[in-house]
């Protein structure tokens, strides 16, 4: 009974935690909610370790990081018990994970940890596809993991982890814009509020340089070649910003054919030179559509980002910037 109720506590607390994890402001909210819930399912069956397996379709990869305490583990969607219970999209249970022939024994040689028992459940989104998997390792004691009773016992924290990883796909691509693969104005609203705070507190005198760039004659452009070229201008535009962006650098779709990139302890000059070498890229990089050779230039206005005022207020600095640019004939960068 001791240890019943041992366990029920321990339950309970992870409950709480998860719980409060709902109301955090911090970044990385999802994270915790996975570790937590890994911690759950973990405590349920009483195994030694547990991880949840996010599967990305595009990259045709599956990944975790809650299972070891290296570095995140990145492997095949097609590859171990996890993609084959995703690909038959069944629970898969081994006692004797080294007789089977499906078993990934890599992350076991890396680690020198030794693998009895694996339980995997592929978990699915509201509309039944299935985007990970729930695993569990090790059962504690004599027995290995039972297909049916530990189901049983995993199937309440699966089914959150499923939601929760349909809630953070849904909050991660509302971010990312459609046609150029880069973040987009919530993108830059949810990183200055999390990924950039720490730079922007009023107290901070590290430089924060930001431009924005805007696509000379895209309207004309549109007119001339159809919106098809117009379309392409843009994602090639975007794709020479994202390859010119350093490690803290960002860069995200303002509007149509505006970009803004945010550059960290950076002064004014440093940024107008990688505005200029992003210039002199996009002016020397013709779009082929169909059999014709389209060029484009760029316009840009770069500031240092102003702590004493909002986002939208600092943009605006920057479009004065900008419009000066197009103002005495595009194709430059003013400051």
């Amino acid at each position: 009974m001791d240890e019943q109720n041992e366990m029920l506590n321990e339950i309970y607390e992870i409950g709480e935690k998860l719980y409060k994890t709902m109301g955090t402001t911090e970044d990385g909210g999802h994270k915790d909610a996975f570790e937590l819930l890994t911690e759950l399912g973990r405590t349920l069956v009483g195994a030694d370790r547990a991880s949840f397996w996010k599967w990305d379709k595009e990259n045709h990869e599956l990944w975790t990081t809650s299972a070891t305490k290296i570095d995140r583990i990145v492997i095949p969607e097609n590859a171990g018990l996890v993609g084959k219970a995703l690909k038959e999209k069944r629970v898969i249970v081994t006692n004797e994970p080294y007789s089977d022939p499906d078993f990934n024994a890599d992350v076991d040689k890396k680690t020198g940890y030794i693998t009895f028992s694996v339980l995997v459940m592929p978990v699915a989104d509201i509309n039944g596809e299935y985007i990970g998997a729930f695993q569990i390792i090790n059962k504690i004691g004599e027995n290995g993991f039972d297909e049916v009773e530990d189901v049983k016992k995993l199937s309440l924290a699966a089914f959150i982890c499923g939601i929760t990883l349909e809630s953070e796909t849904f909050y991660e691509d509302s971010q990312i814009d459609s046609l150029t693969g880069i973040k987009n104005r919530k993108g830059l609203i949810h990183d200055f509020m999390h990924k950039y705070a720490e730079y922007l507190q009023p107290g901070m005198i590290s430089p924060f340089a930001v431009f924005l760039c805007d696509i000379d004659k895209c309207k004309k452009i549109n007119d001339n070649y159809g919106h098809q070229a117009g379309d392409e201008i843009v994602k090639n535009v975007a794709a020479i910003l994202a390859q010119h962006c350093r490690t803290n650098d960002s860069v995200y779709r303002w509007d149509s054919d505006e970009f803004i990139m945010v550059m960290p302890a950076t002064e004014l000059e440093e940024c107008k030179k990688i505005a200029d070498e992003i210039r002199e890229d996009i002016m020397n990089s013709p779009v082929k559509v169909s059999v014709l050779p389209i060029k484009s230039t760029a316009s840009f206005g770069c500031i240092l980002y102003d702590r004493k005022k909002t986002i939208e207020e600092n943009v605006s600095l920057a479009d004065d910037k900008l419009f000066t640019a197009k103002d005495n004939g595009r194709n430059q960068v003013c400051i």
